[in-house]
């Protein structure tokens, strides 16, 4: 996949930010630890463990709340879990982060690293569980007006909704093609006249072999497609029409499956917003 983002107009460097790669990280806290949980992410470790590294410019936090995850692909219940995550409901702590394009390997050092540090020195936290955290490589986006908010910005842009979706190839299908059946075929049929503002493709890296051990990983890069949807709205105002039937488009076009599909929010940074709305049933 070649696409890049839009050059910038009117800049006054030859070399603009471009991203180049991203780190996605999926957390559940434990039952009864949510705000305790909220609060040191937020506070501590969004800056401690990323923000503050070289070349790390830009992050947002997200949170599917419990209609939000009813909302999931694939369903609870649909005996059909996804292997990406063992229980599709799990999973309520969003973070993404952009790497500047081309000092990749020097932020995964510092990254890998710092965050060693902090648990050397106390400052992590333990009621927590990794449900999914990659690093991957960003490759193309496609924006509903072309001169829309480009991928760099989209995480400070605060969009009031993000659908992250993770695409699975049908034998002999590269990730190539899913891109161009996207990018030629099916976003421009569908994002005039929706909330979907901007799309972003991303394929997978390696995490280093030293990265925390309560990280999981697989042995083998597995060649998925991870799409983020950035939208105007919340993504339960346009799930039906736009994500319901998404992995019955891709399966039709003969390009693989969706193995997982979450729609999110924005948290509210320095509030408590959301903790109480995690689960379906509350804490025991």
């Amino acid at each position: 996949m070649t696409g890049r983002s839009t050059p910038a107009q009117g800049g006054v460097t030859d070399d603009p930010i471009r991203i180049g790669t991203m780190l996605y990280t999926l957390v559940e806290p434990h039952r009864g630890r949510e705000v305790e949980y909220n609060r040191w992410y937020e506070r501590d470790h969004f800056y401690a463990g990323c923000q503050i590294g070289a070349y790390n410019f830009a992050g947002a936090r997200f949170v599917s709340t419990a209609p939000l995850k009813a909302l999931r692909l694939p369903h609870a219940g649909s005996g059909a879990p996804d292997p990406l995550v063992a229980d599709p409901q799990v999973g309520s702590y969003l973070g993404v982060y952009y790497i500047l394009d081309g000092h990749h390997d020097e932020w995964n050092r510092w990254a890998v690293d710092q965050v060693n540090v902090l648990h050397a020195a106390g400052r992590m936290f333990d009621e927590r569980d990794h449900i999914h955290t990659g690093l991957y490589h960003f490759e193309w986006e496609q924006r509903r007006e072309a001169d829309g908010v480009p991928a760099e910005l989209t995480l400070d842009h605060r969009f009031a909704g993000m659908v992250s979706v993770f695409i699975e190839p049908a034998d002999g299908v590269t990730p190539d093609r899913i891109g161009d059946w996207y990018r030629q075929d099916y976003l421009p049929s569908v994002l005039p006249g929706s909330s979907v503002a901007t799309v972003l493709a991303f394929s997978p890296l390696p995490l280093l072999a030293d990265a925390p051990g309560d990280v999981p990983r697989s042995e083998q890069l597995e060649p998925r497609v991870l799409l983020l949807w950035f939208l105007d709205d919340e993504p339960s105002g346009s799930w039906d029409r736009l994500f319901a039937p998404h992995d019955a488009a891709v399966s039709a076009a003969g390009l693989g499956r969706v193995k997982w599909a979450s729609p999110f929010i924005g948290t509210v940074p320095g509030t408590d917003t959301y903790t109480d709305l995690l689960w379906a049933t509350p804490a025991s």
